[in-house]
């Protein structure tokens, strides 16, 4: 099969660049990015060797898996470009429940960045972006979904498509990835639309009104997960009742919330 663009993706102008392996579809975004290339725009492989997730972790995609980067150039601040991640996780949401159809269920959101299979990590996003001349901002949005095979040794359990019993293949789902980005990204308008981005992902929240404990490299926030804001941050209500916002962190539900907190 080869990676095709669904009619949504064709109508809203979006190109596409397609490769049988590469090292990282976000890096070769990143480099056409400083080299000129406005978007919008995907770089797809079935095939990645040196991807990486957040704080630099490998995000190895075997031959089988999905690995999709989407170039956007936008007028807005690093922090409102930040909330396209939001806009990532709710199309990898309607992508899968497109592909899975009824035969898998029980989808979520993981703050900030993962989709959820029950309690175990399907897909993955990765944004990063680059000041441009005038003020603009070119944004790549990195979306990796285990198709065929999940990695082991990473912080939370990983699953695939294969092994929750679907026969999806990585153009099917890209196909359907294309268009709901391409919704998503339209609802998202610029950051104006991140109310509505917003109220849909809550609806999708792993954890939400659960304990959580959120590492964040230099200390760990612990409480319930009440929301996230109007800037992407995860709210954690401490015992105290102080509301506490979380720019970035490793976040834990659960037992592991209060092994964390302990």
């Amino acid at each position: 099969m080869v990676f095709t663009l669904g009619p949504k993706a064709i109508s809203a102008g979006y190109r596409l660049a397609s490769f049988d392996q590469i090292g990282s579809t976000n890096s070769e975004a990143m480099a056409r990015a400083r080299s000129g290339e406005g978007g919008p725009m995907w770089f797809v492989t079935t095939e990645q060797t040196a991807g990486r997730g957040r704080r630099h972790r490998a995000w190895i995609a075997p031959r089988g898996n999905l690995a999709a980067s989407v170039l956007e150039t936008v007028d807005v601040a690093p922090s409102i470009a930040a909330t396209l991640g939001f806009a990532a996780g709710l199309a990898l949401e309607a992508a899968l429940r497109d592909v899975a159809g009824p035969g898998l269920t029980g989808f979520s959101l993981k703050w900030p960045n993962d989709v959820l299979v029950g309690q175990a990590k399907l897909s993955g996003i990765l944004l990063e972006a680059q000041a441009l001349t005038g003020g603009r901002l070119a944004v790549v949005v990195g979306m990796g979904t285990n198709v065929v095979a999940a990695p082991e040794g990473m912080p939370i359990p990983a699953t695939s498509l294969k092994a929750l019993g679907l026969q999806v293949t990585a153009e099917a789902l890209f196909a359907a990835l294309s268009d709901s980005w391409a919704e998503c990204r339209a609802i998202w308008d610029q950051g104006r639309g991140f109310g509505e981005i917003r109220r849909r992902w809550l609806a999708l929240a792993a954890g939400l009104g659960q304990p959580v404990a959120v590492h964040t490299g230099t200390a760990t926030v612990s409480g319930i997960f009440d929301t996230i804001d109007e800037t992407g941050c995860m709210i954690v209500r401490t015992s105290s009742g102080n509301s506490v916002p979380v720019a970035a962190g490793d976040v834990h539900f659960g037992a592991a919330a209060s092994a964390r907190a302990g």
